[in-house]
């Protein structure tokens, strides 16, 4: 049953709030951090040191909001310097096997994709290239 002034979960209603669960788990850094925790808990230095690419502000940013919609867990240890440890809560556990498959998806695929977009740009602006067209 609803409750009211919320809609039923629809993820193809611009109105749903579910859209705000789908754009989370459609961020790359999420699903790096997720596929970084997915062996067990890690201090907060080396997983960013393990996401290539990702900038201190961004780590920081993500991590708190994984924390704040319940995907992470953040122990600060009381030393000096503090020592801050990441880990996957429950919530962020079940989103191990789903964002696995997508991270193995883009491995085994990024060839392909490479040559559909060379085929696309050698064709022009104009250009309708499918690969139905050319018989793959």
């Amino acid at each position: 049953m609803a409750i009211p002034d919320e809609l039923p979960p629809n993820i193809d209603s611009s109105r749903c709030a579910s859209r705000q669960a789908l754009d989370l788990i459609a961020d790359k850094w999420v699903v790096l951090i997720v596929r970084g925790l997915a062996d067990g808990p890690m201090r907060g230095a080396e997983l960013r040191r393990r996401i290539s690419g990702i900038s201190q502000r961004m780590f920081t940013r993500t991590v708190r909001e994984m924390e704040r919609d319940g995907l992470v867990a953040r122990v600060v240890e009381p030393t000096v310097p503090p020592r801050v440890t990441y880990s996957l809560t429950p919530l962020g556990e079940t989103l191990r096997t789903p964002l696995a498959a997508l991270t193995d998806w883009a491995e085994r695929h990024l060839s392909d994709v490479r040559v559909a977009r060379a085929r696309h740009d050698s064709a022009g602006p104009d250009a309708t290239v499918s690969p139905l067209a050319t018989g793959e």
